[in-house]
């Protein structure tokens, strides 16, 4: 049949068949249908593969009796200037940046990328109820864990930050539990906020008569301006973004000033940066600029924050290379390019006399092995945790650890 198919649609069958018509008129129709079913596709529908591997469905519905705690009664790290109003609480930078800042940088602001609660409690189950501003819980290359999720850490008795569990949103307002069957006994939890997602609001729940205190957030951040990859792209969890992982081996909290292709060294952005009374500012914009605007616009930004925080580090990180820049050579010269920009940059800088200012190649952020990233240019989980072993030594040293 396939075969006469061919046939018929190169115009060779049809002197067969009218032939054929004459004694057998039911066949033409037949072989008409044939053909056209031979180029319908039929679709499947996919199996729901959360009804065979229940892990792989969203996290259980929050029980009904849960005492709920609003964390905005005692804050979360990461929400720069707390005291200064804000169009919405979980915004990363106050009201008064709009119309200062690009639109761009505004409408990303809004992102709780960074910010990180932290209680304490008995509970042997934890549950979260938050709203999401977008509706957008994912992204092509970045799993709704990491865009949308709260991600769950929590002191091991040693005091190390260790992984407990992640939300899997699959609607804009989640009411869940995290986890249940914890070990007995009282400890410290962090909770990371969505990447690439807003808050309207979230509250943590424990079984009615558990132990619950909320942590106020800690002074002296360590303050990371940037592009998407400070932002989280492509972070499974939000806790596995460079910045997080960084502000759990240093025991530090972290504002996240990544701002998803708009990192630039703006001054606008310096404005607010310099109101801050950071432990160390980590300047990483490059992947967003091109070599003459970081000519341009380095120093500027470099003497801004030196004039406002004269002792205050400041740590100068070159772009990640394109895990692919190998084989694409025009983008493994751009990299080069920039590179050179900001170390030309950097010299000026100190020969100009600016102390305390450090510098991270760009070379090897996401390793040697082109396994670094997501889609060339955004870290994997596995890029952002050599990112933050070549960033640490560099941050200790900054703070004289």
């Amino acid at each position: 049949m396939n075969v006469m198919c061919r046939q018929a649609s190169e115009g060779l069958l049809i002197p067969n068949l009218m032939s054929i018509m004459l004694s057998r008129r039911s066949l033409f129709p037949l072989v008409c249908l044939s053909c056209a079913l031979a180029g319908t596709v039929t679709a499947q529908k996919a199996p729901d593969v959360a009804k065979l591997d229940p892990a792989m469905g969203v996290n259980k519905a929050a029980a009904e009796d849960l005492v709920w705690h609003d964390i905005t009664q005692w804050g979360v790290e990461g929400r720069i200037l707390p005291d200064q109003e804000r169009k919405r609480w979980f915004d990363r930078l106050p009201a008064s940046a709009e119309g200062k800042v690009t639109p761009a940088v505004w409408g990303l602001s809004r992102d709780s990328a960074g910010m990180m609660v932290r209680f304490k409690t008995d509970a042997t189950a934890i549950s979260v109820h938050y709203k999401l501003s977008k509706d957008r819980l994912g992204q092509p290359h970045m799993p709704a864990t990491g865009v949308s999720g709260v991600d769950l850490y929590a002191r091991d008795t040693d005091g190390k930050w260790k992984w407990v569990m992640v939300t899997k949103p699959a609607t804009q307002e989640v009411k869940a539990e995290i986890i249940k069957g914890l070990a007995p006994g009282e400890r410290e939890y962090a909770a990371y906020l969505p990447l690439y997602n807003g808050i309207e609001s979230l509250s943590i729940g424990v079984a009615k008569g558990s132990k619950f205190e909320g942590l106020a957030p800690r002074t002296k951040p360590i303050v990371f301006y940037g592009t998407s990859i400070t932002h989280g792209a492509c972070a499974s969890r939000p806790g596995m973004v460079h910045t997080g992982i960084l502000g759990r081996r240093l025991d530090m909290p972290v504002v996240n000033l990544g701002f998803s292709g708009n990192g630039r060294m703006d001054q606008a952005v310096g404005d607010y940066l310099v109101q801050l009374d950071a432990a160390v500012y980590v300047i990483d914009c490059l992947p967003n600029m091109q070599p003459a605007q970081v000519t341009e616009k380095c120093i500027p930004l470099v003497k801004q924050l030196r004039a406002a925080k004269p002792e205050t580090p400041i740590i100068l990180v070159e772009d990640r290379r394109f895990t692919n820049d190998w084989i694409t050579p025009v983008k493994k010269q751009f990299h080069t390019d920039n590179h050179a920009a900001l170390k030309a940059a950097y010299e000026t800088l100190v020969k100009e006399g600016v102390k305390n200012l450090h510098y991270i190649p760009g070379d090897s952020l996401y390793g040697d092995d082109t396994e670094g990233a997501t889609d060339a240019s955004h870290a994997s989980d596995l890029g952002f945790m050599r990112q933050a072993d070549i960033f640490e030594p560099v941050i200790r040293k900054a703070l004289g650890q």
